[in-house]
């Protein structure tokens, strides 16, 4: 069991040389940002007028913030 539990909870933020609780604060800022984007992306669906850059904007952010990341 507790093989189980290192590998959900420890392996993978290891992986990327985060801590948990630091791996739990980016996956959940970048959520959040897929969140917006896409309702940003949404709205300009429906009028396109509104919001023409920002979920293209926002995903390029996303993207650097990953390719930067240690």
């Amino acid at each position: 069991m507790t093989r189980t539990l290192r590998q959900i909870f420890i392996d993978h933020p290891n992986s990327v040389d985060e801590t948990y609780f630091e791996h739990m604060r980016f996956a959940g800022w970048f959520a959040t940002r897929l969140l917006l984007a896409g309702c940003a992306a949404l709205v300009h669906a429906i009028i396109p007028c509104l919001f023409e850059k920002t979920a293209g904007n926002m995903i390029k952010e996303m993207n650097a913030k990953l390719v930067s990341r240690h």
